[in-house]
């Protein structure tokens, strides 16, 4: 069940136009779906503001095709990472208006239910333009959770006065998703200039004792900036998820406080 159907029922209810019955079933029937191989979780978006996302990676295109047309057809938004274009093409037969990015490998469906949620703009920067696959996954997550994003590349720390050149764009955001590999080193730079959240990515991108991200991630751990936060290798989605959370939060704080937004 979706936000928007809940609060429909429950004004049907208030004005004698549901039973009480009508809202048990809904809130009971409708929260998981059994598809024989997977269990679609509907009640996500009740609890966490954002329908259940599909991870694609070691599963068929059948298998993702099958969830993506239970979401949807569950009202909500579709977003799917780690896509091939296979995965897109079996989603397309189901869900006709699915949307393809092919560097985030991300699938997005019923685009036209994103709400702005969030306050102030989500600023995704790059080490190196190798990291950019990364990057767009963690963006492409922040736009479908209803959020502004910009996207800065290739402002890595062999070329610092690159960053340094951007300084207003950086103290404009109000959280910053940093994306690198090798030593990962930016992060730790970016923390030091601005007063808003740091959200840490690694990659997997380097040379053989970068180990897989390895290397970016123990880098970002040992940050000595203050306000750096860190999640897995490669994970962009995460990073997204959790920069969206953050400004749904300073959206929120603002409208108890009544400012304007």
């Amino acid at each position: 069940m979706t936000r928007t159907a809940l609060v429909n029922l429950l004004h049907r209810f208030k004005h004698g136009r549901a039973s009480t019955d009508e809202v048990i079933t809904a809130f009971s029937a409708g929260a998981s779906e059994y598809l024989g191989f997977a269990t679609v979780d509907h009640h996500r978006e009740l609890r966490q503001g954002f329908p259940e996302v599909i991870l694609c990676a070691g599963k068929t295109e059948a298998q993702v095709s099958k969830i993506a047309r239970s979401i949807v057809r569950n009202g909500s938004i579709l977003l799917a990472t780690r896509a091939t274009r296979s995965h897109y093409v079996a989603v397309r037969k189901l869900v006709r208006k699915a949307r393809y990015n092919a560097v985030a490998r991300t699938i997005v469906a019923n685009e036209h239910l994103v709400q702005q949620r969030g306050d102030g703009l989500i600023l995704v920067v790059t080490a190196g333009t190798s990291d950019i696959p990364i990057a767009e996954e963690a963006a492409e997550t922040a736009r479908i959770l209803g959020n502004d994003v910009e996207l800065m590349a290739d402002v890595g720390v062999a070329g610092i006065h690159r960053l340094l050149s951007q300084g207003s764009k950086l103290q404009s955001a109000a959280v910053i998703i940093v994306v690198a590999g090798m030593e990962g080193a930016l992060p730790s730079v970016v923390g030091g200039l601005v007063s808003v959240p740091v959200i840490a990515v690694p990659t997997s991108v380097g040379y053989g004792a970068s180990f897989q991200g390895i290397s970016a991630l123990l880098g970002m751990l040992n940050s000595c900036a203050a306000g750096v936060t860190v999640v897995n290798i490669d994970n962009g989605f995460g990073a997204g998820f959790a920069a969206s959370l953050i400004n749904r939060k300073r959206r929120i704080r603002r409208q108890e406080n009544g400012q304007k937004l």
